[in-house]
């Protein structure tokens, strides 16, 4: 599976690359799949691979083709009501819990609309492509792909996990490394520090503005909190020690009746993955933990989660590189050779104790995309760093992901931080 360039790109050619992989790349996603398992939708959360496809060709219709090709025909004027997600300025939509429902259009029609969006595209491009606003837009559209073809594979996971086949998306591919090293913890800056983005190419706005922050004197873990570790805080009694828990993590576990990570089984032996049910691997980072878990082990460690600005400033000057979706793993891996902080990049998205809020002197996007980020800024968490199915080029230093605290079908992991004196 071809990986996704990153966005900094030159010229309507480079543009026209990046759109073309990137359209590609969610296409091969879908290569292990039979039709079948297009169209399930497991739970809420999770969207039909199906709906994943025809959304994000929707994305590009209606912020793009249409307003800026008069002679433009919809592929299908009742897609605009199916396939918006949450976009109320632009119309209503079908109810996100009944996206499974939707047996038709069948998944050689959505693939049709994919390739008309595709057609058209390339002449938007031809004639408007040296626009800024157009690119800017297109290069948007780009990174919105990006995000739901992580979202197809952690949603088709969930989907396979929910048959009783258990059936594997890929090959087996073990992780080829060894032992972590010893968890240490390691000293961050402290007193007034900047984060936020500040360079020239592409970021979601939620990135911005770059400001200052307070720093008090911590340190940070080295590595991700491993599956070993986590089985301990479970066989301690972790799941039923009260006062671990924030109020609303003990009301969740208890209705849902939680007593270990989502995907691992009762004997807290095996694991299920996207290559079928495995070995629980104890070096491996632990993920699919949601917010409370993670907070819940940090306070059984005597440890805390980190801030988002601790995580920034510590990442701050090392490569964006890890085992992101371009390796082929679609599974955390243990790899945390070197000195310094490891993993920062790949494998997990770090929980962070960060509530998802603007930054001071944000501004609201103008235009039809005013809805991306902004309006979810409430009740969320920022997760920072990128996961084994994030794309390859898609995460920076400054991005901000954010999920509820109870989410946990992401690969989500753990971090350790502590204050020190």
């Amino acid at each position: 599976m071809s990986s996704t360039a990153h966005q900094s790109v030159d010229g309507v050619a480079g543009i026209r690359t990046l759109y073309r992989q990137t359209r590609q790349t969610s296409l091969a996603i879908c290569d292990p799949l039979q039709d079948e398992d297009f169209v399930v939708q497991s739970m809420l959360e999770v969207s039909p691979t199906k709906w994943h496809l025809a959304h994000t060709s929707w994305f590009f219709e209606n912020f793009l083709l249409k307003p800026r090709l008069p002679d433009y025909r919809e592929f299908n004027k009742q897609f605009g009501f199916l396939f918006n997600s949450y976009y109320y300025t632009v119309g209503s939509m079908h109810q996100r819990a009944e996206r499974g429902m939707l047996t038709r259009p069948t998944v050689a029609e959505t693939r049709q609309y994919r390739a008309h969006v595709d057609e058209h595209m390339e002449q938007l491009l031809e004639k408007h492509g040296e626009e800024a606003t157009i690119r800017d837009l297109i290069v948007l559209g780009i990174n919105h792909e990006q995000q739901h073809q992580e979202l197809m594979l952690t949603d088709i996971k969930h989907v396979f996990s929910r048959n009783p086949l258990l059936p594997a998306y890929s090959q087996p591919n073990p992780s080829p490394f060894s032992a972590p090293t010893e968890l240490t913890f390691i000293s961050g800056k402290k007193g007034v520090v900047e984060i936020g983005y500040n360079e020239n190419s592409f970021c979601f706005d939620n990135e911005k503005p770059r400001h200052q922050q307070v720093l008090i004197p911590h340190a940070l873990a080295n590595r991700l909190v491993t599956n070993g570790e986590y089985r301990e805080f479970i066989q301690d009694g972790g799941y039923t020690t009260t006062e671990l828990w924030l109020s609303d993590g003990w009301a969740t576990i208890c209705e849902q009746n939680w007593s270990r990570p989502l995907y691992w089984m009762e004997d807290l032996q095996q694991e299920f993955t996207l290559s079928g049910l495995r070995p629980l691997n104890d070096n491996e980072p632990v993920c699919h933990v949601s917010y409370f878990e993670a907070d819940a082990f940090a306070r059984w460690s005597g440890y805390r989660l980190p801030t988002e600005a601790e995580w920034e400033t510590a990442a701050t000057g090392t490569e964006v590189s890890g085992n992101f979706l371009g390796t082929g793993q679609f599974h955390p891996t243990s790899n945390t050779a070197g000195k310094g902080l490891q993993q920062l990049f790949g494998d997990t998205w770090e929980w962070t104790q960060s509530p998802y809020v603007c930054y001071p002197g944000y501004k609201l996007p103008q235009g039809p995309t005013s809805e991306y980020n902004g309006k979810f800024m409430c009740n969320q968490w920022v997760l920072r760093g990128g996961s084994c199915v994030t794309p390859d080029g898609h995460a920076r230093l400054t991005y901000r992901n954010f999920f509820y605290a109870h989410d946990r079908w992401q690969f989500t992991g753990i971090r350790l931080a502590k204050d020190c004196s």
